[in-house]
């Protein structure tokens, strides 16, 4: 079984996959691309796949608030997803905000160059502020 972290990387490749399959127009079914990465079935890759799919264009909308010159559709796919994530989880769950942005730091660490988890971590910053107020 696999702990949240691990999972939080699931939904980032899922997420990753979707984008790119949405940007060629090629049709594909969610939960397939989740069976490709999971054994078995997970409520919580499933409830925040979904979510953000579903908040997709407010999230979006969110980010570019933050995001100086780089709106969010200039940014790799992977980059998106770890941002929807982390914007996803501060916005719609119970997660703890320093659970929310740690694990996309993390996520943007592994994934991403040193400029853009220093820029992941503006925004969820920001969007914990502005919750926060």
């Amino acid at each position: 079984m696999k702990n949240r972290s691990e999972l939080r990387e699931v939904m980032m490749k899922v997420l990753y996959q979707v984008f790119l399959l949405e940007e060629s127009s090629i049709e594909f079914g969610v939960d397939t691309l989740i069976k490709e990465q999971l054994e078995v079935s997970n409520e919580f890759v499933d409830t925040v796949v979904y979510g953000v799919l579903g908040n997709k264009k407010a999230i979006y909308e969110k980010a570019n608030r933050y995001l100086d010159s780089w709106p969010m559709d200039r940014l790799n796919k992977v980059d998106q997803a770890i941002i929807c994530i982390g914007i996803y989880e501060l916005e719609y769950t119970e997660t703890p905000s320093v659970v929310a942005i740690n694990e996309a730091i993390e996520l943007s660490k592994k994934y991403s160059d040193e400029k853009v988890t220093k820029m992941i971590n503006a925004v969820l910053d920001e969007i914990y502020h502005e919750k926060e107020q």
